[in-house]
């Protein structure tokens, strides 16, 4: 219960102290573990964004910050199905510190005139520090609240 409160508190607390545009819960592979994370998109322009997470699992935070640098929509019209490419650095603090480098290729899905995102994921990371590996493990499932003129 605690860890759901505190969870429900930090996602209500970045949503209100950020510019994020869409604050939501990833569910699936948190840095090659199960769990949930926090999930937030902060655009960087019409086709930039970044994306967000921060996950607790066992006895570990795993932080991804990865720079979508394609997002574009699957129609050229009013899409609300979108696609997206990106990069960036991922690390887990915990009884081990490790840190790489993770892929991103996804799908999302906006509905219309409801202020919700749905999204999967599948971030492959390679591990650099403490152990260099590969690992394509990692898919999601994202749940978002879009605010403000993101919504639209």
């Amino acid at each position: 219960m605690r860890k759901l409160f505190f969870t429900l508190a930090l996602v209500a607390g970045v949503a209100l102290s950020s510019n994020a545009q869409e604050v939501g819960i990833r569910f699936g592979g948190v840095n090659g573990g199960g769990g949930a994370a926090i999930d937030g998109i902060f655009s960087l322009g019409q086709f930039s964004r970044v994306h967000a997470d921060v996950g607790f699992f066992d006895s570990a935070v795993g932080i991804d910050a990865l720079w979508d640098f394609l997002y574009r929509p699957l129609q050229v019209e009013k899409s609300t199905f979108h696609w997206y490419a990106g990069v960036g650095p991922s690390m887990t603090i915990g009884d081990n510190f490790w840190l790489g480098v993770s892929g991103e290729l996804g799908i999302e899905y906006r509905f219309a005139g409801v202020p919700i995102a749905l999204g999967a994921d599948w971030r492959p990371t390679f591990w650099i520090i403490d152990d260099t590996r590969f690992g394509a493990d990692s898919f999601g499932l994202n749940v978002r609240w879009v605010f403000g003129s993101a919504s639209k």
